[in-house]
């Protein structure tokens, strides 16, 4: 997981900050068959090896180590700020992407689990077929355990198998479940939330209608009086740009909220008579295992449905506003008479116009930095931060640079400096990512470690947007910074203050231009060369 992470940093970003003189910096860096069953009354034998479904995400969707995974979904739970809810949960909605993007929108299906009281109690987590994999309608996995970092789940098996006599479209098909993300992600979040839980994984590869309302109907009759709950594990839109994907998925939430099967499966037709996405784009990734979770709670007695969280990945340090992903957080309950609670509104707009930060916003940024470098090293989760602050939510790039300071001198060394020139997003999430790129990803040093964090300095660059010059002449070097591009993928990048801090002129700027690229030192004569300026703000801890 922090491999995987570290090359997402890296393949976004550009260095900016000239490196020690004893380094060189780099340039832009860049099957089985469906089986049955014996009867619920024939003697259980051993599971088999084949029986134990291991783990296959770990390291890709979420962390590998017990003790980091574990650490990352307690934070995430602890994060989640949930209103008690007045009545019966019966199940919930949750996304299912890597941790990095839609844990911190999870944890609040899972803190409500957890606050409601869940330990001990038979889960059922469904989910759409995102890989195709078996051949049954409806899969259900009915003997042995799932096994993540944190050991195993049991299978509820009694439960399982009373669902696969229900319906000859419900089969054990082992091969339906490879590779399967969406029951997979789920699964360390019940370990912590709800221990001693028993689960009954189901992907359903036919997501009808007609087929979710038939494994609802075998759901409730299998579950009977036992303590239960339901899992329906789906994003919302996929790669949308973020004002539209909020859009659609507001029509998502809308549909899911309403608790209405037949609405979830015609939110894709209302986006298109609203004009969203193009036609009628995704509005989930698994309606089936939302409709069926629709159905299912219905008959349970569920009256209420309250949105608990709505984010994108555009709202994460990690994400990109040109093509998000939407979560939702949605608990489905059985009111005793009183009202809803006020579910999360969604993100508010970003302001128009460059606000320049005072003083006090600059000491908020530079310890929201920090808190962050801290948080990410030893958890691996990013810290949530809210803000009403126009300065602070207007989009702004942004990058962060340490340095070591020697006790006996005084002198500053650059121990690592990265960040995001793209000014598409709130400049504090700019900030959160630069401040973990920095620290972990900068390929010209080794990753900082939590325990160093306390005697490096913290440093941060905010960029207004880029803009051409047709001449390196025209680059106002002291009051803006520099990105010069050769050709298609070479490159190099200074902030405004490198130049002041170095004593260069306009020569030598552009000398250590190109030998910050690999590139010989008049590579920025090249008829091929492109030059950009951008004003910004620095500040420092002191």
């Amino acid at each position: 997981m922090r491999r995987m992470l570290i090359w997402t940093l890296v393949g976004l970003l550009l260095a900016a900050c000239r490196a020690t003189p004893s380094t060189r910096p780099g340039t832009e860096t860049a099957v089985q068959q469906p089986t049955s069953l014996p009867s619920p009354s024939a003697p259980r034998l051993t599971p088999q090896s084949q029986d134990i479904h291991l783990a296959e995400g770990a390291d890709r969707w979420y962390p590998g180590d017990p003790d980091q995974l574990g650490s990352a979904v307690q934070a995430y739970l602890d994060q989640a700020q949930v209103q008690p809810i007045p009545g019966k949960v019966l199940g919930v909605v949750v996304p299912h992407a890597g941790y990095v993007y839609s844990g911190p929108v999870a944890g609040y299906a899972f803190r409500a689990l957890r606050d409601t009281g869940c330990a001990d109690h038979t889960i059922v987590v469904i989910g759409d077929t995102h890989t195709g994999n078996g051949s049954a309608e409806v899969a259900i996995w009915a003997t042995g355990a799932f096994e993540t970092p944190l050991g195993r789940l049991s299978v509820d098996e009694p439960v399982a198998q009373s669902i696969l006599t229900a319906d000859s479209r419900f089969q054990f098909d082992r091969e339906a479940f490879r590779s399967e993300h969406p029951i997979e992600n789920q699964l360390p979040f019940l370990q912590i939330a709800c221990p001693g839980a028993r689960i009954v994984p189901i992907v359903l590869r036919d997501p009808s209608l007609e087929n979710a309302r038939a494994l609802a109907e075998a759901l409730v009759r299998a579950l009977g009086s036992r303590q239960a709950l339901l899992v329906a594990s789906t994003d919302l839109s996929h790669y949308h740009p973020y004002a539209e994907a909020q859009e659609i998925d507001r029509v998502a939430l809308q549909a899911i909220t309403s608790l209405d099967p037949q609405a979830v499966a015609d939110s894709p037709r209302r986006c298109a008579e609203l004009g969203l996405g193009g036609g009628q784009p995704l509005t989930m990734c698994s309606p089936g295992a939302v409709m069926t979770a629709l159905f299912a709670v219905r008959q349970m007695g569920a009256d209420q449905a309250t949105v608990l969280r709505y984010a994108t990945s555009g709202d994460v340090p990690l994400g990109d506003r040109n093509q998000v992903v939407g979560y939702g957080a949605v608990a489905f309950w059985r009111s005793n008479g009183h009202e809803t609670p006020t579910s999360n509104s969604f993100p508010s707009p970003l302001p128009d116009n460059a606000l320049p930060l005072s003083p006090a916003q600059q000491k908020e940024l530079l310890a929201l930095a920090r808190q962050t470098a801290a948080h990410f090293l030893a958890t691996q989760t990013f810290p949530p931060f809210e803000t009403s602050d126009p300065a602070l939510l207007q989009p702004l790039g942004a990058y962060v640079t340490y340095h070591a300071i020697d006790r006996t001198t005084g002198q500053r060394t650059l121990r690592g400096c990265l960040g995001r020139l793209e000014a598409d997003r709130p400049v504090y999430l700019n900030v959160q990512y630069a401040a973990v790129a920095a620290a972990l990803a900068d390929p010209r040093f080794p990753p900082v470690t939590l325990s160093e964090l306390d005697e490096l300095t913290i440093e941060i660059t905010l960029l207004q947007p880029m803009h051409p010059v047709s001449s390196p002449e025209q680059l106002r070097i002291g009051q803006e910074g520099v990105l010069m591009r050769i050709g298609q993928n070479q490159g190099a990048l200074f902030l405004p203050q490198v130049p002041l801090q170095e004593g260069w002129d306009l020569s030598a700027t552009l000398l250590n231009l190109c030998r910050k690229a690999g590139l010989p030192d008049d590579c920025w004569q090249r008829p091929d060369a492109r030059f950009y300026g951008f004003e910004g703000q620095w500040f420092g801890e002191e």
